[in-house]
């Protein structure tokens, strides 16, 4: 069956709810759009996706998402352009690395039909909820859960893949201070950090929490064995720039999840000439940095926020300012050309965004 040959049964809501939403005061993931995709994995196939109103489903008490933790998704955005057509940014991508973490968490493979035509599909559907405006987009997220009603430990048989969708402003609004985290782990080497499994960001909160409680926004996750090299800055991938050099965690360990907003980045940065280097980066190389004032820059890098600037970074008590975001040329230069690339208004060179 050919990608443009799935059928996709659409049951519409009877009456739309978008008569009940501020667009003017969206929350993140807060407020969600009239339908939802969901496709069921039985007897070793996937059954044709069904578009139904947006509804809670049953669930069996013994569901193995319940038990043993066999959960995954992805998150992407749809945006309106200045002259009313809806734009997906990369959505080819996601589905890799949907796979990828189904591999990794002993779940089946999503067939691309179903993926993204059902997107595709959901969204056009749903095409009135997309908002307008400065940091305003519909959130997509595509997931995985096993549904199995048995309680032995193995993978489950039978999965269901869903997708829902949530008009939203930005995730951060400024910069964020972060704490370096030097105890809690987000993920350890020949774990699932390299997965965007719901397991990683449950290991996240409590330390999060914690962080915020001393009011930090978020934390610099470090690795788990010495707490001696940078990885993550909260959910998002993390950049510095330490005199004219761009410098990213390495993904060769496995722990980092491999965001497609920092592959983009790191594309734009090759493109555009910029020093990069992908690398292990130490603690204490950040630290020297931040006292002689070498590092310029500091952003974290996610579909969320695309760019989260970082106005202040904690480590052992003491507090490091960095200077105004306002004036930071690489991560504004970057931003600016992807919020364009979303929103139509700067030509997609990459053939990097998909018209609906």
């Amino acid at each position: 069956m050919g990608v443009d040959q799935i059928a996709i049964e659409v049951e519409k809501i009877k009456e739309s709810r978008l008569g009940q939403i501020n667009f003017d005061e969206l929350k993140f993931g807060r407020d969600f759009s009239d339908h939802m995709l969901i496709s069921s994995y039985e007897n070793g196939a996937w059954g044709n996706p069904k578009i139904i109103p947006f509804q809670n489903l049953p669930f069996s008490p013994a569901a193995s998402v319940f038990h043993y933790g066999q959960a995954i998704f992805e998150g992407q955005k749809a945006h309106r352009s200045e002259n009313g057509e809806v734009l997906l940014f990369r959505p080819d991508q996601n589905f890799e690395r949907f796979n990828r973490s189904a591999k990794r968490m002993c779940m089946p493979q999503i067939p691309e039909q179903i993926y993204m035509e059902g997107i595709k599909a959901l969204v056009d559907l749903d095409r009135d909820w997309i908002p307008t405006g400065d940091g305003k987009s519909l959130y997509i997220r595509p997931f995985m859960v096993a549904d199995d009603g048995f309680l032995g430990v193995k993978a489950s048989d039978s999965y269901k893949f869903m997708v829902i969708t949530s008009p939203t402003s930005n995730y951060y609004s400024g910069a964020v201070s972060v704490r370096i985290e030097t105890d809690y782990a987000r993920a350890c080497q020949g774990g699932i950090g390299a997965a965007k499994a719901a397991a990683n960001y449950a290991a996240s909160l409590l330390p999060a929490q914690e962080a915020k409680k001393a009011g930090y926004d978020q934390l610099i996750w470090t690795d788990a064995k010495d707490h001696e090299y940078i990885e993550e800055s909260g959910t998002m991938n993390i950049m510095l720039r330490i005199g004219d050099t761009l410098i990213t965690p390495s993904l060769e360990t496995n722990t980092i999840l491999p965001g497609i907003t920092r592959k983009s980045i790191l594309f734009l940065a090759k493109e555009w000439g910029y020093k990069l280097e992908e690398r292990r980066i130490k603690v204490a190389e950040l630290i020297d940095a931040l006292k002689s004032n070498q590092l310029t820059e500091a952003f974290g890098m996610g579909t969320a926020a695309t760019i989260a600037p970082i106005s202040k970074i904690a480590y052992q008590g003491e507090d490091y300012e960095l200077s105004d975001y306002n004036s930071w040329e690489f991560a504004n230069k970057v931003k600016n050309y992807l919020e364009g690339l979303k929103r139509g208004t700067q030509a997609d060179d990459f053939g990097w965004t998909v018209k609906l």
